[in-house]
């Protein structure tokens, strides 16, 4: 894979169909050492204007973090893809000077992102693509919105929900909270040429199901489109059950040799924190150890979501029933956001973070002492 990419723009490519609503924005290097949707999308840019193709709707290719794919770094000095808090886009988009150059880069791209979203009046889908740098099957990401849940039944894919809940300021979870589809696509390992081609059948097929393309139509071209490799025949639902987060100047080495996905067992050995080592606190599977330098998260433990879950959730946030949450002992709503409940864990211990789950809410930051639920649906 080519170390570095050196021509591009913030607007790599774009279509735009004036008859058309459906709007798909795909946005590859967000981290600058992820080469693989950059490239996948060329392919599929070339393509497209080789066989002179409309699309029954608007295409937006984007580029993430301009000077670090240019140096083949994840970032300069701050993730650029940790950014997108509200408090950090209304102070770096109205400053006169940038403090990194992660800052500018988010400022370009919320820009252009807004202006895409001025200029068409939707549904809007977001698909941001990455790579892993641990081997594994490709596999997405979703904020667990009703809305995404729809939109990734397309794809015979592992789904990992919530992982948002874990991260600070991630780019799709910012997306999300306006109520558009955004999903997160992980393509492969950041060196395999097969990241690439994952990265180019994984843009066909969204833009077959989004339905700006028909299937025949891509049939007729001499592009991939075949099944992944997936750990089943069947696309499962996975949670986060277990986060390891990297403390400041921590010597943390990860036992070498884990795939993504592999099953672990409770207190398996899984790597070594300042020559101590570090346990699984639960069974499951492992899920993006680190095995780069840079990044704050040393690895996730997942394990499955059963089906029943899925329907009850889907039933109960289809009935609205959300309300329910607010008259109990321990939680009242935001009065600044209405789709927003804090609540106070020493009295409403009764109510895991699951439950929340089941209702629609995710789980942020701990706000005074208190949990701070936001509804996704």
């Amino acid at each position: 894979m080519p170390n570095a990419i050196l021509e591009l723009n913030r607007i790599i490519y774009q279509q735009i169909n004036p008859e058309a609503t459906t709007t798909l924005i795909f946005i590859g290097g967000i981290h600058g050492n992820e080469p693989a949707g950059i490239l996948g999308l060329h392919r599929v840019i070339e393509t497209i204007r080789n066989r002179d193709l409309t699309l029954h709707g608007n295409f937006y290719a984007l580029a993430g973090n301009l000077n670090a794919i240019q140096k083949n770094i994840r970032y300069e000095s701050t993730d650029l893809n940790r950014l997108w808090t509200h408090e950090n886009i209304q102070k770096i988009t109205t400053q006169a000077t940038f403090n990194s150059q992660e800052e500018k880069e988010l400022a370009e791209l919320h820009q252009c992102i807004n202006d895409i979203l001025n200029t068409h009046s939707g549904p809007f889908i977001f698909i941001d693509l990455h790579t892993t740098s641990a081997d594994t099957i490709p596999f997405v990401t979703i904020s667990d919105s009703l809305k995404n849940r729809d939109f990734v039944s397309n794809f015979q894919l592992p789904i990992i929900l919530g992982i948002e809940e874990y991260l600070e300021g991630p780019l799709l979870t910012y997306i999300n909270e306006f109520g558009h589809v955004a999903l997160g696509f992980e393509a492969g390992q950041h060196e395999e040429m097969q990241a690439i081609e994952n990265c180019e059948t994984f843009i066909w097929q969204t833009l077959v199901a989004a339905k700006v393309i028909s299937k025949k139509t891509i049939e007729q071209l001499d592009v991939r489109l075949e099944t992944f490799q997936t750990l089943d025949s069947n696309s499962n639902f996975y949670q986060i059950s277990h986060r390891y987060q990297l403390e400041k100047e921590e010597n943390f080495i990860m036992k070498p040799g884990f795939v993504n996905f592999d099953t672990i067992q409770k207190s398996e050995v899984l790597a070594t924190s300042n020559s101590e080592a570090v346990k699984a606190s639960v069974g499951g599977k492992i899920f993006m150890p680190l095995y780069q330098k840079q990044g704050d998260d040393g690895f996730f433990i997942i394990t499955k979501i059963s089906m029943f879950w899925l329907k009850l959730s889907s039933s109960i946030r289809k009935l609205r029933l959300h309300h329910v949450l607010r008259i109990l002992p321990g939680v009242r709503k935001d009065k600044l956001n209405s789709n927003a409940l804090f609540v106070n864990p020493k009295i409403a211990a009764f109510l895991t973070t699951k439950i929340f789950h089941l209702f629609g809410y995710r789980k942020k930051v701990l706000k005074a002492n208190q949990w701070y639920f936001i509804k996704r649906d």
